[in-house]
């Protein structure tokens, strides 16, 4: 049974930084791709990124983009989504969610695993 669990949230003033980390558990292997989504009081969840373990490539959705950084170790089964600049607006709980495929989907239904989800918090 494959597990995520991020870590890292808290609160940060607006313009500072948080790293957040997805640690993999049961068996995720190698292949797939993991990705963050957050979601905010009253809101849909939204795409914020993902990478595809294999080559590393990424994806961003654009309110992130040159803001927040994804990578990931594999020989750990960790990802990580470095958020800098951040802003008010960021505020929500991020989700790490993975999926054993090669596509970059940026639709939540198409991730079958998902993690408990950890706070973020920017204060103006």
């Amino acid at each position: 049974q494959v597990q995520l669990v991020e870590s890292g949230g808290g609160l940060v003033q607006a313009g500072g930084s948080v790293r957040l980390s997805c640690v993999g558990f049961g068996g995720f292997g190698d292949t797939g791709v993991m990705a963050w989504f957050r979601q905010a009081p009253g809101k849909e969840r939204e795409f914020v990124s993902c990478i595809r373990r294999r080559d590393g490539t990424t994806h961003y959705g654009d309110a992130v983009k040159g803001r927040f950084r994804i990578s990931r170790d594999n020989f750990k089964n960790t990802a990580y989504l470095q958020m800098n600049s951040l802003k008010p607006e960021d505020t929500a709980v991020y989700y790490c969610a993975g999926v054993q495929s090669t596509i970059m989907y940026t639709s939540d239904h198409a991730y079958t695993y998902w993690g408990q989800g950890t706070q973020v918090t920017v204060s103006s």
